[in-house]
């Protein structure tokens, strides 16, 4: 029998391939690429006040919708493109974050043009490298930090929505900003190095 290995305390992760294929490969991984990030922000607005694995399961079907987070594309979407969005039961319908995710492509755009990177903007708040953190439980955690509170108004000022302190944490570590994998779980030096 193999080995299991030791993965953060996730609830509902233990047995779940789907969950734990994401916390084994993508989350905590420093992600630099600045339409991927966008993505990953748009999803954990998506996810407020659900869980993540709900997000996880719909991505593909987000991806689909959203012509693969192409900003270029979603910045374009007109009345018949939200009302397609609003119409399909493969995304979490909510009026307030498709209209949310629609206006950060526009941000993104807006962003570009003015010669604004976004992975550059983004990782600015940690100067460029991951924050390692050495939590040993679940319990230690934190939902949110000053730092993040601090990256929400930023993201606010520029005209983002759904990205509360909380979600802009969740965020910051699903994409490696911070590197919050528990000390006993095996991802967390791998992620550290």
């Amino acid at each position: 029998m193999a080995d299991i290995p030791i993965r953060c305390g996730w609830r509902g992760m233990a047995g779940d391939p789907l969950y734990e294929a994401y916390h084994d490969t993508e989350w905590g991984v420093p992600e630099y690429d600045p339409r991927a990030l966008w993505e990953k922000l748009v999803l954990d607005g998506f996810q407020a006040g659900l869980a993540w694995i709900t997000i996880l399961r719909k991505r593909e079907a987000f991806r689909t919708a959203f012509d693969n987070f192409d900003p270029e594309k979603v910045a374009r979407y007109g009345e018949a493109d939200r009302a397609r969005l609003m119409a399909d039961a493969g995304i979490i319908r909510s009026n307030a974050k498709i209209d949310a995710a629609l206006q950060s492509a526009k941000i993104y755009l807006a962003m570009r043009d003015a010669g604004e990177d976004f992975s550059e903007f983004c990782w600015s708040f940690t100067g460029g490298k991951p924050l390692q953190n050495d939590f040993s439980e679940i319990g230690q955690v934190p939902a949110k930090t000053a730092l993040a509170e601090e990256v929400a108004k930023a993201l606010k000022a520029k005209g983002f929505k759904f990205v509360g302190p909380v979600i802009v944490y969740a965020w910051m570590q699903a994409v490696g900003m911070v590197n919050d994998h528990l000390t006993c779980c095996f991802r967390h030096e791998a992620v550290k190095r």
